[in-house]
């Protein structure tokens, strides 16, 4: 039986799957350890919103006897995880877990993911001003994957899907090796980059117009090299490939596709601003993994940005897209 893309864009309808001018902005205090940090943008408290934070479900990673990958992923250490949103002004995580299952055959995915989508429910239910979350399935196995993910959105209530950039794929290559842990240096934004392109040329954005998709890693080295994928469409226009029904670079402004701000300047945010727009922009912390301690200095530090500009990228687009009230 053929699986239903209409069921994936219709169950991921809410995530249908990120000079400097202060002077108009309420300053935000300093954190002071032990309370919470509440970020005011000129004189109004917004909720901010972590679109990339991980967590890990003990009983579903004991199926396949996987690994603990950092002690920060655990929910037992939920008061630390707590202690740092508060500090670093982040009200609301939406928790995500890196895929460790494309390999595993069925039933062991099925059970695996079973109870990963049901603790991931019971665990924001019991903090749901805190953390929403995004449902996993194995993409191995695609009927199955189906079905889990219109269990997880329409009978957990779970916010959306996070995938990774390959299901079961070969390793990085020997390139990556060696020093500068090239292969999450590189590699990681390199698998964004791909999948990226992918879903651009392949047609599956055309096919699921009603398909949002946020990108870690500022979406990879994609939005900085962008324009290299209009002109391939005509330098080389008969090798291509069936075209886009746009210019590839049109999808990163249109509406699909949102980027988080797990980049490391604010002129690198200007830049992944100006090829995208303010508006498919959301904070991003990849929690509990340190790239940004500060994530909301980060965005108040950007160049050029309005106060609706900031309280969009806070929380305003992430609260529309996942429905936190």
């Amino acid at each position: 039986m053929p699986v239903s893309g209409e069921l994936i864009a219709g169950a991921l309808a809410g995530l249908a799957f990120v000079g400097c001018s202060l002077s108009s902005a309420s300053p935000t205090p300093s954190p002071v350890p032990g309370r919470r940090r509440e970020v005011v943008v000129n004189g109004k408290r917004v909720k901010t919103v972590d679109i990339h934070a991980h967590t890990i479900v003990p009983e579903a990673a004991a199926v396949i006897n996987h690994p603990l990958e950092a002690p920060g992923l655990l929910w037992s250490n939920l008061s630390d995880r707590i202690a740092e949103m508060d500090e670093e002004g982040i009200d609301v995580e939406a928790l995500s877990i890196n895929p460790y299952w494309y390999r595993v055959e069925r039933d062991a995915a099925a059970e695996l993911i079973r109870i990963q989508n049901e603790k991931l429910a019971e665990f924001c239910a019991a903090m749901p001003d805190r953390f929403v979350a995004f449902a996993t399935v194995a993409l191995q196995h695609p009927q199955l994957a189906v079905e889990q993910l219109e269990y997880a959105i329409k009978r957990l209530g779970l916010r959306g899907l996070s995938v990774g950039g390959s299901v079961a794929g070969q390793e990085p290559s020997g390139r990556l090796e060696g020093s500068g842990l090239l292969t999450n240096t590189i590699g990681n934004p390199l698998e964004t980059t791909i999948a990226l392109s992918h879903l651009i040329f392949e047609g599956t954005l055309d096919r699921f117009p009603g398909l949002k998709i946020c990108a870690a890693h500022g979406g990879g080295f994609l939005p900085s090299y962008a324009n290299r994928s209009d002109a391939v469409i005509t330098t080389f226009p008969n090798r291509v490939g069936p075209l886009p029904k746009k210019k590839p670079t049109q999808y990163l402004k249109d509406g699909q596709l949102y980027f988080d701000t797990i980049m490391f300047t604010g002129e690198a945010m200007r830049h992944l601003i100006a090829e995208t727009g303010i508006g498919q922009i959301m904070i991003g912390t990849d929690y509990p993994f340190p790239w940004n301690k500060v994530p909301v200095d980060h965005v108040m530090s950007i160049p050029g940005l309005s106060d609706d500009d900031r309280i969009a990228i806070l929380g305003g687009t992430a609260a529309k897209l996942l429905g936190i009230g």
